[in-house]
């Protein structure tokens, strides 16, 4: 019995699926915990008075909430080889990366860290080519 050597290309790819599916897992969770600590203590975070996209915190912190949730659960099926997985992860981590650009008056820091996250999940599953890897 002969067993042929994954090629480079190959190898890439079935990296990218399990750092595609890494990052959307720890964005997901990063996400969820930014959403229970805006819903839970309302004087973690503070901003100005006239930020134009000002929500009730609570009402951001269920936007994380959800937002977290729906990426958590696509990374667990991109670690599955869903093949919706992919579009749908590209579509949620961009709206994560929107929810986090309008929530950095609140945590800029925390916003940025999130967003450079999901630019690189975003990366990863748009250089990731399933029909290379190995069956």
């Amino acid at each position: 019995m002969t067993t042929s050597q994954p090629s480079t290309k190959q190898r890439w790819a079935g990296g990218l699926s399990i750092v595609s599916g890494c990052v959307l897992l720890v964005v997901g969770i990063l996400e969820f915990l930014q959403g229970v600590s805006a819903v839970a203590a309302d004087n973690v975070f503070v901003v100005g008075t006239n930020y134009v996209y000002k929500f009730n915190l609570t009402t951001w912190g269920w936007i994380h909430l959800i937002i977290g949730l729906v990426v958590a659960a696509t990374g667990i099926a991109v670690f599955y080889g869903k093949t919706f997985a992919r579009v749908l992860a590209i579509v949620v981590l961009s709206l994560s990366v929107i929810a986090n650009f309008l929530w950095i008056p609140y945590y800029p820091w925390w916003s940025i860290t999130l967003i450079a996250l999901a630019i690189v999940g975003i990366w990863a599953l748009a250089a990731w080519s399933p029909e290379t890897d190995e069956i």
